[in-house]
């Protein structure tokens, strides 16, 4: 059978198969075009394409440095870029994708771990999609905008028991608690039957897995300042909540190191189901409450253990420590139980089940930086002076009389009455003068990031405001006088991301921002600038208020690195009676939001 003779075609096959893939790759790259010009995944691209960009940039430290130095030298005209959009609440030191790798152990993963600077891209975190200005205190205490932190977890697994719910816009929170379902001024009152909350015997609190906080938000009506804390867990924004409301908090996980607090700082310590094994590992987490806790406080723990069901032996345990101790048991109300700790050294504990010893006298009970727990009893004859409660002065008193504490710096009482005396002038002159809105609605929540004895803290005595007052790690341990007076703070390392979310603060102030990043008795410098401010800059709200004091060759170099964080600045003179060389800047976060936030 013969073959049919075909045409033979112009071109051969392997000629149309290439004609076909160029003329697909040309319409190919029209689509692109027009999805790139005329639609929003164009600006979604080129914003990944940016921080692509940037996260190469500082995954070379070299590059990194560079970068740091223009920004300081003012030679970096574009504003340092935005973090992606998954960075709107982003903690540096509270990252669960990189600690999740760590140790479980004392639930070590939870704790503090900071990535080096050059791991950590330079960039702003920008506020999430719908940020609203807060809602200003008192009303914040009640509501909050939802656009603000648009996380229903809490509302949706808590709302039953009080804790918050979605209403319209808003999340409300009616003022309740697991243990105070009823709400959080019923179960004041009740403590109130035990403790001495409302004559001013009572002024710090320490509330240790505070939820959302509203324990401590209703304490204030009782001239009560309570310094609330949790993990980040699996509730993931309860502090962050806390703090949107104005309540007192920061984050942070009782695990294997102490509390970023002095010995004996907190007349009042509670614990409403917050489920810290105080009697494991040797009591070890019960030793630290007792070394936080002042001579004559209180403690309650509301929750299990206490006549809990199936934890017999537990609350046997916690009850037995406590004996140990010598705490006296004032009572047991239903779930809750009220401790009243001795006033002095007259408890030594000698044999018992838990093998409990006093620390060594040359154990510091107020290291408490990075310092791991101890399985001792803190002598409270290791600190000098008057600082128990019934002993210490009343509030207000205790504000503006010199604690005995003051006294371990030489001519201690003297600094601590002229440092009261020089912010109440500075203070008065920077809401006369510089136009700030310190003493309006506006500011709520303030930190002092120098805060030394807690001066400029206790000249805004006036205002609806609380302060977290920072003591540098590196600097004089002075922080347990700021709780002496009244006030509450903690110890930090500026070289290091604060333990807060993004928004946390209305307004910052600090003193000498450059003795912040020096080596202690160095010239040298452990940080830079560039990064401490990206910081400051986290931890600020939009519109919110930096004000900074220091010699002028640093205020120029602050008001350079202001433009590059994107915020508006004004340099001022001192107040007319303060003598030396300072300048005082004063700067505005701008209101920006990411491209695609308004597509």
């Amino acid at each position: 059978m013969g073959h049919l003779n075909l045409p033979a075609s112009k071109r051969s096959p392997r000629q149309w198969r290439l004609l076909d893939l160029v003329s697909a790759a040309f319409f190919g790259i029209v689509i692109v075009f027009f999805l790139l010009v005329f639609t929003p995944l164009g600006d979604s691209l080129a914003a990944s394409g940016r921080q692509a960009l940037l996260l190469s940039t500082n995954a070379d430290p070299r590059q990194r440095h560079r970068l740091v130095a223009l920004v300081e030298l003012g030679q970096h005209q574009q504003p340092i870029e935005a973090c992606p959009v998954d960075a709107v609440d982003h903690m540096p030191c509270e990252d669960p994708r990189r600690n999740s790798q760590l140790s479980r152990e004392m639930n070590f993963y939870r704790e503090r771990h900071c990535p080096l600077p050059e791991e950590t891209p330079l960039c702003l975190i920008p506020p999430p999609n719908g940020y609203k200005i807060p809602v200003q205190w008192p009303d914040s205490l009640h509501k909050i905008w939802h656009s603000n932190m648009p996380h229903n977890k809490i509302a949706d697994r808590k709302g039953h028991q009080g804790w918050m719910k979605l209403e319209g816009p808003h999340f409300i929170f009616p003022g309740g608690g697991t243990m105070f379902p009823d709400g959080a001024i019923q179960y004041i009152e009740k403590l109130g039957q035990y403790i001495p909350i409302s004559d001013g015997v009572l002024r710090t609190a320490l509330d240790m897995g505070c939820g959302v906080a509203s324990f401590g938000g209703y304490l204030l009506s009782k001239d009560i300042l309570a310094m609330s804390f949790a993990p980040r867990d699996s509730h993931k924004s309860q502090i962050q909540f806390a703090l949107e409301r104005g309540i007192p908090a920061f984050v942070a996980m009782l695990g294997t190191r102490r509390l970023p607090f002095p010995a004996f700082s907190f007349d009042l310590v509670h614990c409403s189901r917050c489920l810290i094994p105080f009697t494991a590992y040797n009591a070890t987490y019960f030793l630290e409450v007792d070394r936080l806790l002042r001579p004559g406080g209180y403690l309650v723990i509301s929750g299990p253990p206490v006549q809990w069901t199936n934890q017999d032996k537990e609350w046997a345990d916690l009850q037995g420590v406590a004996r140990a101790l010598c705490y006296e048991l004032i009572a047991v109300d239903g779930n809750t139980a009220v401790w009243k700790k001795p006033a002095g050294d007259s408890c030594l504990p000698n044999q018992n089940e838990f093998g409990l010893e006093l620390c060594d006298e040359s154990d510091d009970p107020s290291d408490a930086w990075y310092y791991n727990l101890k399985k001792c009893m803190s002598r409270t004859s290791s600190v000098k002076g008057e600082y128990a409660v019934g002993m210490i002065s009343k509030w207000p008193e205790r504000l503006t009389k010199a604690p005995a504490r003051a006294t371990l710096m030489r001519n201690g009482i003297d600094v601590f009455e002229a440092d009261t005396r020089r912010w109440a002038r500075r203070v008065a002159y920077y809401k006369n003068s510089l136009n700030l809105k310190l003493g309006t609605p506006a500011v709520r929540n303030v930190m002092d990031m120098n805060a030394f004895f807690g001066g400029f803290a206790a000249a805004l005595k006036s205002d609806a405001v609380w302060v977290m007052n920072v003591v540098p790690a590196r600097k004089p341990s002075t922080l347990s006088v700021i709780f002496d007076r009244g006030l509450i703070g903690v110890y930090h390392d500026w070289c290091e991301p604060f333990s807060t979310y993004p928004r946390s603060y209305d307004f910052i102030h600090v003193t000498g921002i450059e003795s912040l990043i020096k080596h202690p008795g160095s010239t040298k410098n452990s940080c830079n600038l560039v990064d401490l401010m990206v910081e400051m800059d986290r931890m600020l709200r939009p519109e919110g208020t930096v004000l900074v004091r220091d010699s002028p060759e640093v205020i120029e170099k602050v008001a350079r690195i202001a433009h590059a964080v994107r915020w508006t600045a004004s340099i001022h003179e001192k107040e007319p009676e303060s003598h030396g060389r300072e300048k005082i800047l004063v700067a505005t976060k701008t209101f920006w939001t990411l491209p695609s936030a308004s597509n």
